[in-house]
C-alpha cells in the first residue's frame, strides 16, 4: 500500500524512445490538465524524455503533441534526410531554433519561474558513464537537453563544458535509482534531495525485453573507435535496461514507485511520420493516465 501522505517529496520520472514520446505526451497532458504537476518537486527527462521534462516545467499542455504531429513528414524536424544534410537525424537548428523560438515558441518566462527542478540524463562518450545535469534555465541550459536527445551513430557529438555527451538513455534509461537517491549521479546538485517516491512513466509496454544486440553497433565501432567505454555502454545497454525494469517493478512492489506504461507493444520507427500511428499512440498515453487517475491522486497523497 502506497503511502498517502502529502509532505514527502515526489519525482516524476520520463522514460525516451524518439517519437514514442508522444505517448509520454499523452500522459503529461492528463497530469497538467488536472493540476498534478504541482504535486512533483523535480522531473527527470532522459532523451526524448527531457523535451518532455521542458515542456512538463513549462505547463504548456499539448505542446509536444501538436510538434510531433505537425511536423512529422518535414524532413527538417526527424529524418534520414536531416541526417545526410547535417548530421543529425533529429535537425537540431530546426527543433532547438525555429520551433523552441517562433513556431511553436517554449514559454521560458513559465519554465524560469516554476519552482520544480528539471534534470537531464546524458551520456559522457568519453567515460561511457551517465551525467545528471540541471536544466534550470532555459533557453540558456538548451544544449543540455540537445545533448540528452542526440542518437549514437545518428547524431554528432554535443561538446559541453569539457565533456561529449550523447543519449542519456545509453548510460541510464529510466533514472529511477538516482532519482531515489539508491545510488550517486554525477553532476545531481548538493541541493537537490532524493525522492522519498517516483511516478514513472515507461515507452514501451510491461512485457517488453530488450534485444541484447545493439543494430548499429559496426557502425558505432568505426566512429567511437577512441571512446571503448561507450562501446562497452552501447554493447550492454540491452542487458541493464532489462535488469533496470526489472528493478522498478519492485519499486511498484513496494509502493515506492507508481508506473504509467503502454498497455500494448509499441511499433514505431525512430523518424515515425505515420500520423494515425502517432496520434493513436499520444491517445493511449491520456487513456491510461486517465484510467490510472484515482490511484495516481492515492499515490500522490490527494
Amino acid at each position: 500500500m502506497a503511502d498517502t501522505r502529502s509532505d514527502d517529496r515526489i519525482a516524476l520520472v520520463l522514460e525516451g524512445g524518439g517519437m514514442r514520446g508522444i505517448y509520454t505526451a499523452g500522459v503529461i497532458d492528463v497530469l497538467l490538465e488536472q493540476g498534478l504537476d504541482q504535486r512533483f518537486y523535480v522531473v527527470w527527462g532522459v532523451s526524448a524524455g527531457a523535451t518532455n521534462a521542458s515542456t512538463v516545467k513549462a505547463r504548456m499542455i499539448g505542446r509536444t503533441c501538436r510538434d510531433y504531429l505537425a511536423f512529422r513528414d518535414d524532413d527538417r524536424f526527424m529524418s534520414m534526410k536531416s541526417f545526410a544534410r547535417t548530421g543529425n537525424v533529429a535537425g537540431a537548428a530546426f527543433i532547438y531554433a525555429g520551433l523552441q523560438y517562433a513556431r511553436d515558441p517554449l514559454d521560458f518566462a513559465t519554465f524560469n519561474a516554476n519552482p520544480m527542478r528539471c534534470m537531464a540524463v546524458l551520456s559522457d562518450v568519453t567515460f561511457g558513464t551517465a551525467a545528471y545535469l540541471e536544466i534550470s534555465e532555459l533557453p540558456r541550459d538548451t544544449e543540455r537537453v540537445r545533448a540528452s536527445a542526440s542518437l549514437p551513430v545518428l547524431s554528432e557529438i554535443v561538446e559541453l563544458e569539457g565533456h561529449r555527451y550523447l543519449d542519456g538513455g545509453i548510460c541510464d534509461s529510466v533514472p529511477v535509482e538516482v532519482a531515489l537517491g539508491e545510488q550517486p549521479g554525477v553532476g545531481v546538485p548538493a541541493d537537490l534531495p532524493p525522492a522519498d517516491r517516483a511516478v514513472v512513466v515507461l515507452t514501451q509496454h510491461r512485457a517488453y525485453v530488450k534485444s541484447h544486440k545493439y543494430k548499429l553497433m559496426p557502425a558505432a565501432k568505426l566512429l567511437y573507435a577512441g571512446y571503448p567505454y561507450f562501446l562497452e555502454a552501447l554493447e550492454t545497454r540491452g542487458q541493464r535496461y532489462n535488469a533496470q525494469r526489472e528493478h522498478i517493478w519492485e519499486l511498484e512492489e513496494q509502493g515506492r514507485a507508481f508506473v504509467i506504461a503502454p498497455a500494448h507493444p509499441v511499433q514505431l520507427d525512430v523518424t515515425e511520420s505515420n500520423g494515425g500511428k502517432l496520434l493513436d499512440l499520444y491517445i493511449a498515453g491520456r487513456q491510461e493516465a486517465t484510467m490510472l487517475l484515482p490511484q495516481l491522486r492515492a499515490f500522490l497523497g490527494l
